[in-house]
């Protein structure tokens, strides 16, 4: 067929959807009815049209045939970490996240014969560490976020001066740093918020070290963001797009490097103990945003994670969903499959142009640090996360087994080999810490004692 079918039809704008869509409402309000309002203060419309576009949408600057299924590994003994990564490489991990809590790890017996992508995050702050890491492995992706630290646990790794020497000294030998906005998400702050604060997060870095790189190392600065997916599946792919858009402007303003490496994995924010199942779709479905929305690395989490210690079969039952996405779903068959998408591109955009307004009103009152050692921050993303747990509660968000339809026979307290709830230490900060709390602890813990 030389000619096109679409050519005998004649176009419909969108006011004429709109207007075909008022007569079938019969008198309804098109604004009550149809059209969805977010928490982020995006409208969702039922419909988007070409028309709407004043261009044709660029094309995203990612590639979702190369992204990368990854295993996460906490280390307590090298060699048998190391064991791990290899079994979990012969089963079809193609990347491997090692989580380093002490720097008397030995890195020559973890790092042994494992030839796929490494990512490292270190539990502390150590220039000789990371110096021994880079000489016996330059291709592996060290994670340092001296802000991100301070952000979680309200305290620099020594002091202000000492961690921003350090940190200093391994980006000029590693030539990278990373940015944590898994910890904003999971904490309950808006994708807006997740947005602007990354962005703010990352440029309190650029500009500390503007002056402190040469040029030729901008141009190759590496830099990775650690983020986490959450359920609202198109919101969730349009946020890693806006990030890649957001950074990449930012970057271009100090002539850094403007690519960057996402790496994704599903938020703990909405996971459960109860009906615990329900986390293996939870965690499917986030992980086909990240894929979708261009992360360059997917991480999945264990179903069973919040309860169990790590385990062989949750291990290879996330790692295993993964490789059905990417083998039997085609899930790096096509590049930018997001693109295009009206719904999609308009999301993109609206989340980008929100993140970017507040990311300015942060730098016009006085910038990342500043504001989190006022208690800005934290206290904008508790009034995020209360407006999220009162949605929970009133079962306008709702947890499948947990909210909603709760079987009341599944049983629980006998099961826990950790605990899943929220600890509070009593320890002196510096600053108010972000913490990470799940949707459903008071009703878990409720139960719990029902049982």
């Amino acid at each position: 067929m030389s000619k096109s079918l679409f050519n005998d039809f004649e176009g419909v704008s969108s006011k004429a959807w709109k207007q075909k869509i008022q007569v079938d409402l019969k008198g309804a309000d098109y604004n009550d009815t149809l059209i969805w309002k977010t928490n982020e203060g995006i409208d969702v419309k039922p419909f988007y049209h070409p028309d709407e576009f004043d261009s044709l949408p660029e094309v995203s600057n990612s590639k979702a045939t190369e992204w990368k299924i990854c295993q996460s590994i906490t280390v307590e003994d090298a060699k048998e970490a190391n064991k791990t990564a290899i079994n979990a490489i012969e089963r079809g991990a193609e990347s491997i996240l090692f989580i380093v809590p002490s720097k008397d790890v030995s890195v020559e017996d973890l790092l042994k014969n494992i030839t796929c992508p490494i990512e490292l995050k270190c539990e502390f702050l150590s220039e000789s560490f990371s110096t021994n890491l880079k000489a016996i492995n330059s291709e592996l992706t060290l994670h340092t976020d001296i802000i991100g630290n301070l952000a979680k646990t309200g305290n620099w790794y020594s002091n202000l001066k000492e961690d921003n020497e350090k940190f200093d000294a391994i980006v000029k030998t590693t030539n990278q740093f990373s940015v944590d906005l898994s910890l904003y998400q999971n904490a309950g702050a808006s994708i807006i918020q997740q947005l602007a604060y990354g962005m703010a997060h990352a440029n309190e870095y650029l500009n500390h070290l503007d002056s402190i790189i040469s040029s030729e190392a901008k141009s190759t600065l590496h830099i990775t963001f650690n983020v986490s997916e959450g359920s609202n599946y198109f919101f969730e792919i349009a946020k890693l797009r806006a990030l890649r858009q957001l950074w990449s402007a930012l970057a271009n303003e100090y002539g850094i490097n403007t690519d960057c490496k996402i790496i994704a994995t599903p938020s703990k924010r909405n996971k459960t103990i109860y009906d615990y199942n329900v986390n293996l779709l939870r965690t499917t479905t986030e992980c086909m945003s990240a894929v979708l929305g261009g992360a360059n690395v997917v991480c999945n989490s264990p179903y069973d994670a919040l309860y169990h210690k790590s385990n062989e079969f949750g291990e290879r039952i996330s790692r295993n969903q993964l490789l059905v996405l990417k083998n039997e779903s085609y899930f790096d068959k096509v590049n930018n499959p997001a693109d295009g998408a009206y719904y999609i591109e308009n999301l993109t955009e609206q989340l980008a142009e929100k993140a970017l307004v507040l990311f300015k009103d942060i730098e016009a009152n006085g910038g990342f640090l500043h504001q989190l050692k006022e208690g800005t921050i934290q206290r904008k993303i508790k009034e995020s996360a209360a407006k999220e747990q009162a949605d929970f509660d009133a079962e306008k968000l709702v947890l499948l087994g947990t909210n909603k339809h709760p079987n009341p026979n599944d049983k629980m307290k006998n099961n826990l080999e950790i605990s899943p709830f929220l600890k509070i230490e009593k320890r002196k900060t510096i600053i108010e810490p972000i913490l990470q709390k799940r949707l459903s602890e008071k009703l878990e813990t409720k139960r719990l004692k029902e049982e």
